[in-house]
């Protein structure tokens, strides 16, 4: 019976301390939006604040954090997703803006772009066994180097206000429907994680090819798979990043590698720490852009968010590392 009443405290404690940890970087993004609430009160907690910058403007971030965590998941990494994004975009305005082209068409032309990108990728890595880190560096130079020659390394505009009219201006509560649309495939990638086969081979070929490959799971073709999928998400951020700019920049999308890499590997210490989730990927990708928001605010000089992001990457990384090595023997 002493045992019984001594045990209770330990176990609710357990269940305190994993609870707290599930939601830790949520309560940090609230005492953050307090934090800066406080600081800058007139200019950051406004409706228009939120709805225009923290949540309308980050679709393209969030949706390529989203084709981040599928590789990642697989234990790959895909440091090409952001030449895919700007490549994409180059291609939608070139076909679109200056050839005529109509929107669905370069729109095919866009995602089936990612998927080849998601195919080479794929038979470098995993044909020859390079690291994937090093063939989507690679892959990611080449791309760069090829939107440079196509756009003459001009900024192309034009794009059709349809689409613009789609992404940006149509609003829902004030915050444009490229929120919704990143959201929408946040919940579907939940879905498939959680709750479909595919998304449980990608997570124990992730965490042991070994004993995955014993188990029957085809290794290469989840590998192949989770490759294909994050190229062709990284060409669909740069579909709505043609919507949100109306045009190309030969090198914008280079600027969202950093933020989407630290997203998603915070993200990976919320809600199912250890793993990497959509839900979390979400939260952090918004505890981010608070941050980079309120210091904007605050009228730090733009340095600044280089070093918030790297910083944020290297602590997401080792907090990341610590909560694997701990789930590791719990995972089934």
């Amino acid at each position: 019976m002493t045992d019984t009443t001594s045990a209770a405290p330990k176990k609710n404690s357990r269940t305190w301390a994993t609870e707290l940890e599930r939601y830790a970087l949520l309560i940090a993004w609230v005492l953050l939006i307090l934090f800066f609430s406080q600081v800058a009160p007139a200019s950051f907690l406004t409706w228009s604040t939120f709805s225009s910058i923290i949540f309308g403007s980050q679709a393209v971030l969030l949706v390529l954090t989203l084709a981040l965590i599928i590789p990642l998941t697989a234990g790959d990494f895909d440091l090409s997703v952001a030449a895919v994004l700007t490549f994409s975009a180059m291609l939608l305005a070139i076909l679109n803006a200056k050839l005529g082209w109509p929107l669905w068409g370069a729109f095919l032309v866009c995602l089936g772009m990612g998927l080849a990108i998601g195919l080479i990728n794929a038979f470098f890595i995993l044909y020859f066994r390079i690291h994937s880190l090093i063939v989507t560096l690679g892959t990611a130079s080449i791309i760069q180097g090829l939107i440079l020659w196509v756009s003459g390394s001009q900024t192309l505009s034009g794009v059709s206000n349809t689409l613009i009219e789609w992404v940006i201006v149509k609003r829902f509560l004030q915050i444009p429907l490229a929120f919704y649309y990143a959201i929408i495939l946040a919940a579907i990638i939940w879905y498939v994680f959680e709750y479909t086969s595919i998304g449980r081979r990608l997570l124990f070929v992730g965490r042991g090819r070994e004993v995955a490959r014993l188990s029957g799971i085809s290794v290469t073709r989840v590998r192949a798979g989770s490759l294909v999928a994050s190229a062709m998400l990284a060409s669909l951020a740069g579909i709505i990043n043609g919507g949100t700019t109306g045009g190309a920049d030969p090198l914008s999308g280079l600027t969202f590698l950093l933020p989407a890499f630290a997203a998603a590997f915070l993200g990976a210490t919320a809600i199912i720490p250890g793993r990497f989730n959509p839900i979390g990927s979400v939260i952090a990708v918004f505890f981010l852009v608070t941050g980079i928001t309120g210091l904007n605010f605050l009228g730090v000089d733009t340095f600044v968010q280089n070093i918030f992001n790297g910083a944020a990457l290297i602590v997401a990384v080792s907090a990341s590392q610590l909560v694997r090595g701990r789930e590791e023997q719990g995972i089934t």
